[in-house]
């Protein structure tokens, strides 16, 4: 019923009378109330009023006087309302009412239907259009031909005036039309088959950012496990030292002998007594006295994996590592230690975990060209014709901060910029020895084992021993050009460029690698020669590359080559020829390979990564997104790559770290 809005009148004298009439209208609803109550239960003196409300409240009177009822009534007041639930229904069924009830905040978050069609319309336009033709034949080969009135109801135009030829286009649109109507319906199921699976997507998007979380804070926890490990077994190893001291020193007291009384005061001056004194004396048996303690590198027993669920071309950290020119770096495994070096004359160490410099590597006289990082050995080579190297596992360096963050997801908690100063002691214990022969800069070096082989600007490759520290083979390439000239009667043994001119700011010894015995070498005229150590003869060349070569490496089938023609090429070691080969726009100044990828510096902002499984080229680096205010991040000089952490080295000194 609607309700009537109800105006009050402004003036006095009719706002007295309008709530005079308003009274007089409750008074008489009351009457009206009052009447109706009388009728329905008057007093027992009356005989005129209801007898049934009577009779009614005598039986009531009736029951409640029985000890029974009265007992009952007595034991609901008693009872809890838990007992009460208990006594009319039973475990199994409070059970099932218990874990079939929701809450309100779920029924509250229960999401509302928007199909515009109905289950049963879904289901009839998934059904294939021939086979419900066949079902509809099939009825019909079943229905008595001669029945009148079914056919009446089937057709309705049968027993009318209308042509047949009209009949037939009725029934063709009646069909398109049904058609039509079951093509809307899937539309429609396929448009929200579409959004559920959207929200699905969604769902499993957030469940893996909390998955990677937890993945992180678990490596962190690893890695603090591994840092008590090291701890107790340097306090391990400190015990055993301490009881084989103690026991040395037990053993080098020898019991004193019996003496008589003339012999009590010694004659020092003889000398048996003084040899007996020497030969049975415990100051050479003492340990000498404990250096200080090096501390173990936290050194990674399992690996992280977590960058491996980044995608690909993910900012991991971006480091200012110099001012100037980044010539050479290398790091053990992914957030281990890197090791990077630059024309500023300085050699750092970094570890990748903090993204802090923990130390320098002093000792140098001139900026370092090449370096490599195996386990705790490093191995640098210098413009000042010397070879260094380290031992970072003797460094005093101790993490203060397990974290790693990808990009810049806390700022407050990424120092990047703003990088702490290391400690100018904390590498003073890491040189081994220096490696000095050759009489110009050194460009190129590789060693495995206790094996390095170095390229030097004096236009020879050198062997040296690690155990002995000393070089023990000296290969002359303008000797081995000439020998392979002479082999080809060329005529003269003059140094020959296979293409066109050496740049003359190329290294003359671009890139090597050494296994075991067999060495590759490639230099400035264009030429990889593979090296027998053995016989120190030159027993293949690789001829392709018409411009300095400046990077390579191989594995047991292939061999990967970088130049300055712009050009890569893959070759195949068992046969000696191309097996594959692309080229870029820019010179090539660096390339490494993994298991998947190969990554290279070509003279752009960019890191080129050609996909080997799939054969895809694409760009990884700070020059894929467009900079901020327009400025461009500068060229890529160098790039390394382990198991898809990548690092790559910029002409302006900053090291940007990345996932591919």
């Amino acid at each position: 019923m609607a309700s009537r809005k109800v105006v009050i009148p402004e003036e006095p004298q009719a706002r007295t009378l309008f709530w005079a009439q308003v009274f007089r209208q409750i008074e008489a609803f009351g009457r009206k109330v009052t009447t109706t109550a009388n009728q329905l239960i008057g007093p027992l003196s009356d005989p005129s009023s209801s007898v049934h409300y009577q009779h009614a409240m005598t039986e009531l009177q009736k029951e409640l006087r029985r000890p029974g009822i009265q007992q009952r009534v007595f034991s609901y007041a008693k009872a809890s309302p838990t007992e009460l639930v208990r006594s009319k229904l039973s475990t199994t069924e409070i059970q099932h009412r218990a874990l079939t009830y929701l809450p309100d905040d779920l029924l509250r978050n229960i999401p509302k239907n928007e199909n515009v069609y109905s289950l049963f319309q879904g289901f009839q336009a998934t059904i294939p259009e021939e086979e419900e033709e066949e079902s509809q034949h099939s009825r019909k080969r079943h229905q008595k031909s001669d029945s009148r009135s079914r056919k009446l109801l089937e057709d309705p135009a049968i027993g009318s005036d209308e042509p047949a030829s009209l009949t037939n286009v009725r029934k063709d649109r009646g069909r398109t039309n049904r058609r039509l109507e079951m093509m809307t319906v899937r539309k429609n199921m396929c448009s929200a088959e579409i959004r559920e699976i959207d929200n699905k997507i969604s769902n499993l998007n957030t469940m893996r950012k909390i998955v990677l979380d937890r993945l992180g804070d678990i490596e962190q926890d690893e890695l603090q496990l591994e840092q008590e490990l090291l701890e107790l077994d340097d306090k391990l190893e400190e015990m055993v030292e301490e009881f084989d001291d103690a026991a040395t020193l037990g053993n080098a007291v020898t019991p004193p002998t019996e003496v008589g009384p003339e012999d009590t005061t010694p004659d020092h001056d003889t000398p048996d007594v003084d040899e007996s004194f020497m030969s049975a004396s415990i100051y050479e048996k003492l340990p000498s006295p404990k250096s200080n303690k090096r501390q173990k590198p936290t050194r990674r027993k399992s690996m992280p994996i977590r960058h491996e669920h980044f995608e690909p071309g993910s900012n991991i950290r971006e480091l200012p590592a110099h001012n100037d020119i980044v010539t050479a770096l290398d790091f053990d495994v992914p957030f281990g230690t890197m090791v990077t070096a630059a024309l500023d004359d300085t050699v750092r160490v970094w570890d990748l975990n903090l993204g802090r410099c923990i130390g320098l590597l002093e000792g140098h006289h001139a900026s370092v060209r090449c370096l490599q990082v195996e386990d705790n050995i490093v191995a640098t080579g210098s413009m000042d014709a010397s070879i260094r190297l380290w031992d970072l596992g003797k460094a005093d360096h101790s993490p203060r901060d397990n974290r790693f963050t990808k990009g810049n997801e806390d700022p407050e908690e990424d120092d990047v910029d703003e990088p702490q100063a290391p400690q100018s002691s904390s590498m003073q214990n890491c040189p081994l020895f220096s490696l000095e022969a050759h009489v110009d800069e050194v460009t190129a070096l590789h060693f495995r084992g206790d094996v390095l082989v170095s390229g030097s600007a004096d236009k020879t490759l050198r062997q040296w021993d690690l155990v002995k520290g000393r070089c023990v083979q000296t290969l002359d390439v303008l000797w081995a050009a000439a020998q392979a000239s002479a082999t080809l009667n060329s005529g003269d043994g003059q140094w020959r460029a296979t293409g066109r001119l050496p740049d003359a700011s190329a290294d003359f010894v671009g890139a090597i690698q050494c296994f075991d015995a067999a060495l590759a070498c490639g230099t400035a005229d264009g030429m990889v020669r593979l090296w027998d150590l053995r016989s120190g003869q030159v027993h293949r060349s690789l001829v392709g590359h018409t411009g300095p070569v400046t990077c390579l490496q191989f594995d047991d089938v292939h061999l990967v080559t970088g130049s300055l023609d712009r050009s890569i090429r893959i070759w195949d070691l068992r046969t000696g020829s191309i097996y594959d080969a692309y080229a870029y726009d820019n010179p090539v100044t660096s390339m490494m390979f993994d298991s998947r990828r190969i990554v290279s510096a070509a003279g752009e902002n960019v890191v080129k990564i050609y996909d080997k499984t799939d054969g895809r080229h694409w760009d990884c680096g700070a020059g894929v997104a467009p900079g901020k205010d327009g400025q461009q991040p500068a060229t890529v000089e160098k790039v390394r790559i382990k198991d898809g952490y990548l690092t790559e080295g910029r002409k302006d000194g900053v090291v940007g770290i990345w996932t591919c």
